[in-house]
């Protein structure tokens, strides 16, 4: 599969939702955080594969912000393995120049999540092999709500007129207004479904399902992600393939 993942066309932003932790941990009679714990050694895996291949941007759908709903238990679970990812992570990430970054209504992270995450992002600020960023209470509706507020602002105080309002306007106030566009955006676990993630950033991504729940998601399954990307017609809603 190596063998087939060329240059070009190579996806620049590769965005994932993984899923299926839980399902993996139920099926096998273990408690649910036994998933989730299994999941980080896939995103350890996915993490190398990326630099190994070329991958400039990896986006994570770590934590959602309906998974504030789930039970306290399994909640407080997933902040303390994030902050223990954290901190025994950070030095290797920075070693393997890789920057630290986050979206997502962070201020209703745990405090102390909160800071392991931001003394992450600030000593990893100047890596530029691979840029990954989490997405931690996130919601893409979320995002476009508190992305109107900010221009709805910029339009009471007189910054721009509601004329204005362009989509370059709406891209510049997102949560990262330099992150590219996700070329492919991966789900697993089987579900068929965009689950509120970068609405706005993936109009134009081709999407990649997979069986494998997220624990069980292999590079191989990932090189065959980026494989079949490789393949399909990006168009942008043009009626041929005007590349040359």
């Amino acid at each position: 599969m190596t063998d087939n993942i060329t240059k070009n066309p190579l996806p620049k932003h590769i965005a994932i939702i993984m899923d299926g932790n839980g399902r993996w941990a139920q099926q096998r009679g273990m408690g649910r955080i036994r998933g989730h714990i299994k999941g980080v050694n896939t995103i350890r895996e996915i993490i190398s594969a990326s630099l190994s291949v070329g991958i400039k941007w990896l986006t994570l759908y770590a934590f959602s912000e309906e998974n504030w709903n789930r039970p306290w238990q399994e909640v407080r679970g997933l902040m303390l393995l994030l902050l223990r990812f954290l901190q025994r992570e950070r030095q290797n990430l920075n070693e393997r120049n890789i920057q630290i970054r986050a979206i997502g209504r962070l201020n209703k992270l745990p405090s102390d999540t909160m800071e392991e995450l931001y003394k992450t992002m600030d000593i990893t600020k100047n890596n530029d092999d691979l840029i990954l960023t989490l997405a931690l209470s996130y919601g893409g509706r979320q995002e476009l709500v508190d992305n109107f507020k900010k221009i709805a602002y910029m339009v009471q105080s007189g910054k721009i007129q509601p004329d204005e309002i362009d989509e370059n306007i709406i891209a510049s106030n997102l949560y990262m207004e330099d992150m590219p566009d996700p070329d492919l955006l991966i789900r697993t676990s089987g579900e068929m479904r965009i689950s509120n993630f970068l609405l706005w950033q993936i109009a134009y991504s081709e999407v990649y399902f997979s069986d494998c729940l997220w624990p069980d998601f292999k590079k191989e399954n990932f090189l065959e992600a980026i494989n079949e990307y490789q393949k399909r017609d990006r168009r942008f809603g043009l009626a041929y393939d005007n590349r040359n």
